[in-house]
């Protein structure tokens, strides 16, 4: 009897590159000029985070634009913002997890996972009612975990200087709360 060879799917592989990402910036004017070598190394973060989840150059430059551009007011306008909010205890994530964000470091992978550790346990939702409502006041749109990895790629950003400035989490934060009601 033959044995049969049990394939297993490969995994995402990242067709983007650094150079792809600075090229984006360069095309929508998020980076002027020559890349500084910080910026080169957030690009490289950039590609990892974002290429294996993007099929194509402008889903790429979609999930590049979250970082570079937000505005609660517009985004608390959207009928599916509004959705979102009133879906049960919303709100209350969106209070935790604005206080926590205030009270601590850049909210890297770690702290990422701490923050929604901590409100599964105090609020006793489940991870998809708790990222809904960070991921549209963060990303600044609904979505998956795509836009977690956008969330990641804010405050190292926020951090360098660029042609348009990035809004880090806390900013974020603290804007949305000044647009909702």
């Amino acid at each position: 009897m033959e044995s049969q060879e049990q394939t297993e799917p490969l995994p995402n592989s990242n067709p983007w590159t650094a150079a792809d990402v600075e090229s984006i910036l360069h095309e929508h004017g998020w980076l002027v000029g020559d890349a500084s070598a910080e910026q080169l190394t957030w690009c490289d973060r950039a590609a990892t985070l974002l290429g294996p989840q993007t099929e194509d150059r402008k889903t790429l430059e979609g999930l590049l634009r979250l970082v570079f551009h937000y505005d609660a007011a517009t985004l608390i306008t959207q009928v599916e913002s509004h959705i979102a909010l009133s879906r049960y205890a919303a709100r209350d994530v969106l209070r935790e997890a604005g206080r926590i964000l205030l009270e601590s470091d850049d909210l890297d992978s770690d702290r990422f996972k701490q923050l929604i550790a901590l409100l599964r346990e105090k609020l006793e939702l489940s991870a998809r009612d708790i990222l809904m409502p960070i991921r549209l006041a963060l990303a600044g749109q609904l979505g998956e975990g795509d836009l977690d990895r956008v969330i990641l790629l804010l405050d190292p950003a926020a951090a360098l200087p660029w042609a348009v400035p990035v809004k880090s989490t806390r900013a974020r934060m603290v804007e949305f709360f000044a647009v909702l009601d």
